[in-house]
C-alpha cells in the first residue's frame, strides 16, 4: 500500500519537477545608415552587443559583415509594409542564444568601426523569447544617423600665405556624396571653423572638389602658431549630422 501511495505522489509531483530547458534562439541584426544603405564590411561594420537589461549580462557580441546591399532595392523601389530592404548578401550580425526563459534585452550597435571618430550608436530594447527566432525579413533593424567626416592634414603653402584644407565626407555606410546624386552634395552644408585655444578665429565653407565625397577650402594662413580645425556637416536631405577635427600648424 505504501509503495502504491509513493508512486501516486511521485506521478502527481512530476509535472512540477522539470527544469526549463534552454532553447536555441536565432537573432539577426542589421544596421542601416539613415537615408542610405547597410553598414557592412567595407567600412568596418557596426559592433553589435546584445545584453540583458537586468544584471547587464552580455549574451552576444560581434560585428555586421557583408555588403551595403542593393542600391535599387533600398533607395529607388517603393516598399510595402513588411517588405525587406535587405538581400542575401546584405551586412548582418547573427547569433544563436540558448534561452531558458524570456529575456528583456538591449540590442545596441556602434559604427562604422572603420571610422571610430565618426561612429554613432543606435539601440532598441525588446523581449527575446526562447525558440522564437528573429530572422524574418530585415530581422532586427537599427537605423544609424550621422555622417563620416575625415579631415586630411592641411597642405600649407607658406610662400603663398595659404593653406588648403580637404575633407572626405560620406554617409555612414560609406556611400558617396556627389552633386545631384542619390546622396546629394548640393544638399550638404559643410562649415569649417579655425580655432585658437577654443576661440573661433575664422569661419569658412568647404565646397565640392570635383571627386565623389571630396570637399575643400582654401584658407589664408593665420599668424604663426598651433590651431584647431573643426568641420561640421549637415545633410539637409535626411537630417544627418557629422563632425571632424584636425590641426593646423601655421609657420
Amino acid at each position: 500500500m505504501k509503495q502504491i501511495l509513493w508512486i501516486l505522489v511521485t506521478l502527481c509531483l512530476a509535472p512540477f519537477s522539470f527544469e526549463a530547458r534552454a532553447e536555441p534562439t536565432e537573432v539577426v541584426v542589421r544596421v542601416i545608415s539613415k537615408g542610405a544603405k547597410f553598414i557592412g564590411t567595407d567600412i568596418g561594420g557596426a559592433r553589435i552587443t546584445i545584453k540583458e537589461l537586468v544584471g547587464g549580462k552580455i549574451l552576444a557580441q560581434g560585428k555586421t559583415e557583408g555588403t551595403t546591399g542593393d542600391t535599387d532595392r533600398i533607395m529607388r523601389r517603393a516598399h510595402a509594409i513588411g517588405e525587406p530592404r535587405s538581400d542575401g548578401g546584405s551586412a548582418k550580425f547573427a547569433a544563436t542564444l540558448d534561452l531558458d526563459k524570456p529575456v528583456y534585452a538591449e540590442i545596441r550597435a556602434r559604427g562604422p568601426m572603420g571610422h571610430e571618430a565618426s561612429a554613432n550608436e543606435a539601440s532598441v530594447t525588446m523581449w527575446l523569447l526562447p525558440g522564437k527566432h528573429l530572422r524574418q525579413g530585415d530581422a532586427v533593424l537599427l537605423e544609424m544617423p550621422g555622417l563620416v567626416v575625415d579631415l586630411a592634414e592641411p597642405e600649407v603653402k607658406k610662400d603663398e600665405g595659404k593653406a588648403m584644407l580637404r575633407a572626405k565626407v560620406t554617409m555612414m555606410c560609406g556611400c558617396p556624396i556627389t552633386p545631384g546624386g542619390l546622396w546629394d552634395a548640393d544638399k550638404l552644408d559643410l562649415e569649417g571653423l579655425l580655432l585658437k585655444e577654443g576661440k573661433v578665429v575664422e569661419r569658412f565653407r568647404l565646397s565640392y572638389a570635383g571627386e565623389a565625397s571630396r570637399f575643400a577650402a582654401e584658407l589664408k594662413l593665420p599668424p604663426k602658431g598651433e590651431y584647431e580645425i573643426e568641420v561640421r556637416g549637415f545633410d539637409r536631405a535626411f537630417g544627418n549630422t557629422g563632425l571632424g577635427r584636425g590641426k593646423l600648424a601655421a609657420p
